[in-house]
């Protein structure tokens, strides 16, 4: 085995030593967690052993630990928190005024919800909408429309796909945790549209193609765009195949003003959203063609149901709407992407010749440590084998010691007020970790 390897496990291990060493706070937080939590965790991704930091605050483009270390957030809470940890003066004038003139939680239709669905609506192209709480939920009720309206089943994913706490899809198989776990076939490759029509051939010709569920840039699985033919070419044979075809904008739908399927000219028959669209507090929405989601219009007789306590829940309507209406812009989403695109590129070239690339587009970045310093990735497939944990581990335990909080998967979203010499810190932060383990990284 390589020298690397050996100095790799060294390096590892040390930097996991002084974490402990460091955080005896939130070690002591953890151990007393576990005592009513299972593995004192109520979100898989946030566990990472030896154990978990414990956030005690979050303040403007920080956050703070128990242990009183502050931390540039370049994690964005994988991609929902795309405004400042402190509300932009017009969410909270939004909530403070809907907090002293309307109320909580009011058991009723409210017109914060109409208004927020009808600048959902015209800003990304869709027909109609319905709000839910979660991605995760967005997406089962768009899957559900799809069968209602086709009267089918099966459904078409990718590897590498993530749709949802119960819709996963890592492998060739769906996660243990799933939901109808036998009623999703998953194409191996992501971004190969021959396997594609050819796995969507063979179930249509079954008889029971419902739908195709699919994201315009795998975030879970490397933040790894699709490309636009490849998109267009499941639309094309979802439509040959009479499926329908839903585009899964949870995490995209902040990578240009309409969404990437609008900007790809994709027209999905259904379109799935989440994250930073409740302003900060939990949100789903689904919508698309009228004639699909009628499928769930309680007018109709034999309509699907589709309730839940908080779907119009005050603060996410008020604080959604005027996030999108006044901060995040057609005009400010365009200029921050662009930065993100600027800041991957200053990525990619600090890490020219060494084992560790970057994937991505506009405001997600991916961080890649592979043994052959693979640079191109159209699938996880592309790296199966060459991935090393050992070194992504390693990186990111000493970025939080540099003050850099990045999910340690290295996946990166980007806040919306992070600075521009904060950007440059954080550049200049990777480029002297590649030189201090350059024995280890290089090629």
């Amino acid at each position: 085995m390589p020298d690397h390897f050996a100095a790799a496990r060294a390096a590892l291990a040390a930097a996991e030593s002084r974490f402990a060493t460091n955080n005896p706070l939130s070690r002591a937080q953890h151990e007393l967690a576990i005592s009513s939590l299972p593995g004192g965790n109520t979100r898989t991704l946030l566990h990472t052993p030896p154990f978990p930091l414990t956030i005690a605050r979050g303040e403007e483009t920080y956050l703070y630990d128990l242990d009183g270390h502050k931390y540039l957030d370049l994690a964005g809470d994988l991609s929902a928190g795309l405004f400042s940890h402190t509300p932009p003066p017009p969410v909270l004038t939004a909530l403070t005024t809907a907090l002293a003139t309307v109320g909580l939680s009011l058991g009723g239709t409210t017109l914060a919800e109409q208004r927020h669905a009808s600048l959902l609506c015209a800003r990304f192209g869709l027909d109609r909408v319905r709000f839910a709480n979660t991605g995760t939920e967005a997406n089962l009720y768009a899957v559900a429309a799809a069968r209602r309206f086709t009267g089918k089943r099966k459904v078409v994913v990718f590897a590498g796909g993530y749709h949802g706490g119960v819709l996963s899809f890592p492998g060739r198989e769906a996660a243990a945790g799933n939901v109808d776990r036998g009623e999703y076939v998953v194409v191996e490759g992501y971004n190969d549209l021959e396997k594609a029509r050819e796995v969507m051939a063979r179930v249509a010709e079954e008889g029971d193609l419902a739908g195709v569920l699919v994201e315009g840039l795998q975030g879970a699985g490397g933040v790894i765009p699709g490309r636009e033919g490849f998109l267009k070419g499941l639309r094309s044979a979802a439509r040959k195949a009479g499926a329908v075809f839903i585009l899964d904008e949870v995490m995209t739908s902040r990578l240009a003003p309409g969404g990437l399927g609008q900007e790809m000219g994709l027209e999905p028959d259904l379109v799935t959203l989440g994250k930073y669209l409740g302003g900060g507090f939990a949100f789903g929405a689904f919508g698309g063609r009228e004639e699909v989601m009628a499928v769930y219009d309680p007018r109709r007789e034999g309509a699907l149901g589709h309730s839940g306590t908080f779907n119009n829940n005050t603060m996410a309507m008020h604080a959604g709407r005027a996030a999108l209406e006044e901060v995040y812009t057609p005009e400010v989403c365009v200029e921050f992407n662009a930065r993100g695109d600027r800041l991957r590129e200053r990525l990619a070239q600090a890490g020219k010749g060494t084992r560790m690339s970057f994937t991505g587009r506009g405001s997600l970045i991916g961080v890649h440590c592979t043994e052959d310093g693979t640079e191109e990735m159209l699938s996880g497939g592309d790296v199966a084998g060459k991935e090393r944990r050992d070194l992504n581990d390693l990186f990111w335990f000493e970025m939080l010691e540099d003050g850099f909080w990045i999910a340690r998967r290295g996946y990166m979203a980007l806040i919306l007020q992070t600075t521009d010499g904060e950007v440059d810190r954080f550049v200049d932060a990777v480029a002297k970790f590649l030189d201090r383990h350059r024995g280890i990284f290089a090629l």
